[in-house]
């Protein structure tokens, strides 16, 4: 081969055709290892950690708020980047790759070790600084004790310039997000609990079983209502999962419905036509209105204590130390 084809010519990309059909074929992707990280890799990164949670680029639209064919430029950038597949779609769905599932726990280390970076350059500034990111359980805001709001309340005088985000989500959804950085601390209930994770027992939750108007037995005297009428009646159920004597009553009642949160259960109670379990504090606003009551209280309720997680072993974290010591009332003036 001449030697001039090698000396003094830049790099070309040459199109690569079927000699027969004459049709284009897919580049295949480089196989160099990938250049050092950047800002926009670790963008890339992050745009593919929600697609992979979110199970889809459709899923993750919302997330991420844009549109599809953005996060498909991106995934297609991140795989050029990465000289790898990361993740297959089609008719079958969505599907990681196995290089894809190998990145994801990488970036998932990652991204992990970053925001510990942070939390320790943040410790070092005399004043409050940074971000604290909390998990907590769907419709705690009316229990009497407003622990978690009187010590936010409390390290918002304290160190203003903190930056403060709350996520609303599943409990096994807040264990994975403190397990993996993206949250600081959760408040979930005491349950079987995922290796490295810490706890602080913070409330107890009373609930009971509640009827709404219109139900056949709403207006029944308490003395009138049997425990077979209960059982025969239509009830809803929560999907999370539930433990001691929660799980127990709820095996004693004829579920025909579910929801995926309390508020769900509540809308299903308040249409006269369903029974299901609350939380006393949270069922107060309809109980003082008459719209709902509850049923055999002396024996149709359990409760629940909700704990503090964070991760152990986790680096210094200035923000998360104060928030956690006005959490449990060490100082929590403000």
């Amino acid at each position: 081969m001449d030697s001039r084809l090698h000396a003094g010519i830049p790099w070309v990309k040459f199109r690569v055709f079927n000699l027969h059909s004459r049709k284009r074929l897919p580049m295949p992707l480089p196989s160099r290892p990938p250049p050092p990280l950047s800002d926009i890799d670790i963008r890339l990164l992050k745009v593919f950690r929600t697609v992979a949670e979110c199970g889809g680029f459709s899923a993750a639209e919302v997330e991420l708020n844009i549109g599809r064919a953005a996060i498909s430029l991106h995934m297609a950038d991140l795989e050029r980047r990465l000289g790898l597949r990361l993740c297959r779609r089609g008719r079958a769905g969505f599907l990681l790759t196995d290089e894809g599932k190998r990145v994801l726990d990488a970036t998932l280390r990652l991204l992990a070790a970053l925001e510990s970076f942070r939390a320790e350059i943040n410790a070092l500034h005399s004043s409050l600084r940074g971000d604290l990111a909390i998990g907590i359980t769907d419709n705690l805001v009316t229990l009497p004790r407003m622990r978690v709001t009187d010590a936010l309340r409390a390290l918002k005088h304290r160190a203003p310039e903190v930056r403060v985000s709350i996520r609303m989500i599943p409990p096994n959804e807040i264990e994975r997000g403190v397990l993996d950085g993206r949250l600081q601390v959760g408040v979930v209930p005491r349950g079987r609990r995922l290796p490295g994770l810490s706890e602080v027992a913070l409330y107890d939750e009373d609930s009971r079983l509640f009827c709404g108007e219109g139900h056949p037995l709403f207006a029944l005297p308490e003395a009138a209502v049997s425990a077979a009428q209960v059982a025969a009646a239509d009830a809803v159920a929560p999907t999370l999962e539930r433990h001691g004597a929660a799980e127990t009553l709820h095996r004693g009642l004829k579920v025909t419905a579910t929801a995926t949160d309390r508020e769900g259960v509540a809308f299903l109670v308040l249409t006269g036509c369903y029974l299901g379990f609350l939380p006393t504090h949270y069922a107060r606003q309809w109980v003082e209105r008459g719209v709902m009551r509850a049923l055999l209280p002396q024996t149709h309720h359990y409760s629940v204590e909700f704990v503090a997680i964070t991760r152990k072993g986790g680096h210094p974290n200035l923000v998360l130390e104060t928030f956690l010591g006005l959490l449990f009332g060490e100082g929590s003036a403000p």
